[in-house]
């Protein structure tokens, strides 16, 4: 795998639906410049072929049902907003996008978290236990650990070397795989071959339903 690049500063996602938010569906163009989504269309530095596809919002809804929620809107593909979002291949359900959004690498264009595009093609644009700045990650990073969600006993172990393993019920290793941390965003690849996603917030990892914490 090659080395990091820069993150581009503008960005154009073309042809696709874009869901602004999970009930909201546009057929529209997608623009960011930096970190940031725009309004207006400038000259992009990469342009994203969204055509046939969806242009989701990485929404993790226990992050708004949590007891210090963000805005509700915080996450919408709207100018102003975080440039935080998945391309896939064809429609995507609202229910899909706030319960557990997973994707196969085939169909997975691209995956872009405040402006940085993170995978492209299925494929990790980095190697894993690595930053966007390519250096490797810290041992005493506090994103790494082993998270625990006591109601529904689940322990997911993050490694400084970008792997993941993960305790349900008592069973050992029973999802494994890689992972990328981009900000307040994780970003995994399981050995089964899906990809899924994160959020840290308020010193909570949410994913896929669970709530976990540090011990």
């Amino acid at each position: 795998m090659s080395a990091p690049s820069p993150a581009p500063a503008r960005l154009a996602v073309v042809g696709g639906r874009v869901h602004r938010a999970p009930g909201r569906v546009e057929r529209t163009d997608l623009y960011t410049d930096g970190p940031v989504i725009v309004d207006a269309p400038a000259p992009a530095d990469l342009t994203i072929d969204a055509g046939g596809a969806s242009v989701v919002p990485l929404l993790v809804e226990s992050v708004l049902a949590g007891t210090t929620p963000p805005d509700p809107d915080a996450f919408d593909l709207v100018p102003g907003n975080p440039a935080t979002f998945a391309v896939l291949d064809g429609p995507v359900s609202a229910d899909r996008i706030t319960r557990m959004l997973v994707a196969d690498p085939a169909g997975l264009r691209a995956v872009v978290v405040d402006g940085t595009v993170v995978v492209r093609d299925g494929a990790a644009l980095r190697p894993r236990g690595t930053t966007a700045s390519g250096a490797a990650l810290a041992a005493d990073d506090p994103r790494l650990g082993a998270w625990h969600d006591a109601r529904r006993d689940m322990t997911q172990h993050l490694t400084p070397d970008g792997r993941y393993s993960e305790t349900r019920g008592g069973v050992r290793d029973a999802y494994t795989g890689s992972f990328w941390l981009d900000g307040d965003r994780i970003t995994y690849l399981d050995d089964t071959g899906f990809w899924a996603f994160g959020q840290y917030h308020a010193g909570v990892l949410h994913h896929a339903g669970f709530v976990l914490r540090l011990p």
